[in-house]
Formats: structure tokens, sequence, C-alpha cells
């Protein structure tokens, strides 16, 4: 088990950069890795992945705002017989 999950304010660019070597990374067939503040983890997805996108805007009467978002999420599935082979290895980096 395991899950990393992390938040940064960032720009558009450096978003749209992120992606862009995520996608590379994908396109490439090896193990990705994904780097967020001071964790990292590396994962290796195999086909088929399902792939979830979902927009979404959070508006109530009354509010000034409205908290939209895009989110996605790549899922796939690994043989795994023991807790070590299905967990994730989240590293600490320097910060």
């Amino acid at each position: 088990m395991g899950e990393l999950e992390t938040e940064e304010q960032k720009t558009r660019v450096e978003i749209a950069s992120y992606l862009r070597q995520l996608a590379d990374q994908l396109d490439g067939g090896d193990a990705v890795t994904l780097e967020l503040g001071n964790q990292r983890v590396d994962l290796d997805p195999v086909d088929p992945i399902t792939f979830k996108l979902e927009g979404e805007s959070d508006w109530a009467e009354g509010d000034t705002e409205a908290k939209q978002s895009i989110e996605f999420e790549l899922v796939w599935w690994r043989e795994a017989q023991t807790t070590e082979e299905g967990a994730l290895n989240i590293e600490q980096t320097e910060p």
C-alpha cells in the first residue's frame, strides 16, 4: 500500500512542462517517476491502463468565487503476491 499525494502552487507553464515530461516517460514504455514537493515514487504502468478525466466547477449561491478543477487518473493492475510487491516505495528527496 502507499500513496503519494501532495499539493503545490505552480504556474500553467510549470504544470504543462511536468505533464509533458510525464507523457514522454509513458510514451517511452519504461517506469515513470513522479516527483512532487520533496517526495518521489517510481511506477511502472502496464497495459491496459484506464484513463479517468474529470472537469468540475463548485459554486454556491452567495459565493464570490467558483472553485474549478481538472483531475485525471491512470489506473492499472499489476501482479502482487505479497505486501512488498504491492507497495509503493516513496522516497524523500532533498528540499
